[in-house]
């Protein structure tokens, strides 16, 4: 695929979908006080979503400022809210819900699916359509984000078809151990590696200035990077549940 370099930008504001998100958010603690922990998790959540494609990546202390703001709004206007629902994703046409996340709201998953051109994975824009082989499985023809129609495909549900990986920040290095599996980021497309060793060194303010030595599942080579070029996949490794 022809990949597309995206500039950095500064930050120009949250999208009407992440505004919704927040909101509902916000009415469903009926004002509670959050940790910095919710903030990080929401920033993690918007910044792999297709909304933000081609946007600057949120720093979770802007959404923390978003939620202070908001929370000094008067009660009235808090009990008036009625909470909408965040633009709906065409995710739901897929019946490959991973087992577990079948009673969550489908438009707040996102997914990716490997590219049978490289064996990469890819974020999912929209799912288009869907058709049923004579096998019983079923395809999807997806959009990748960040990618025209001319690189439209068909996918399998059952093998090519998964929820999106996390972005590991950097404090939470030290829950990486040898033997995780991970996802590699390369721009736009992610492989599956899993941590072969790891070699800690002390955080500046730079960040984690770990080295990790990951091997990758596809062809078994073996590559040295740092913590931010790293994703954690849902429900794989268990200490970041």
């Amino acid at each position: 695929m022809d990949l597309r370099p995206r500039k950095k930008q500064p930050f120009s504001g949250f999208t009407k979908a992440e505004v919704a998100r927040m909101e509902q958010f916000l009415y469903e603690s009926k004002q509670q006080s959050l940790d910095d922990g919710c903030y990080k998790k929401l920033a993690r959540v918007f910044n792999r979503s297709s909304g933000r494609a081609g946007k600057p990546l949120l720093k979770w202390t802007q959404v923390q400022i978003w939620f202070q703001n908001h929370q000094q709004k008067s009660s009235s206007q808090q009990t008036s809210f009625v909470p909408a629902d965040p633009q709906p994703h065409k995710a739901h046409q897929t019946p490959n819900i991973p087992q577990g996340e079948k009673d969550q709201e489908l438009s707040r998953l996102e997914f990716e699916a490997r590219s049978s051109k490289d064996g990469a994975w890819y974020d999912v824009n929209t799912f288009l359509a869907h058709r049923f082989l004579s096998s019983g499985d079923i395809e999807v023809r997806v959009r990748y984000v960040g990618f025209g129609a001319e690189e439209d495909e068909w996918v399998n549900t059952r093998t090519a078809v998964r929820l999106r990986s996390i972005p590991l920040e950097h404090s939470e290095c030290h829950k990486v151990k040898a033997g995780d599996l991970v996802e590699r980021q390369d721009q736009a497309r992610y492989y599956d590696a899993h941590v072969v060793e790891i070699q800690r060194r002390l955080h500046d303010i730079r960040g984690c200035r770990c080295l990790f030595l990951i091997k990758y599942d596809h062809d078994n080579s073996e590559e040295k990077v740092r913590l931010r070029r790293l994703c954690y996949r849902p429900n794989t490794i268990t200490q970041y549940n």
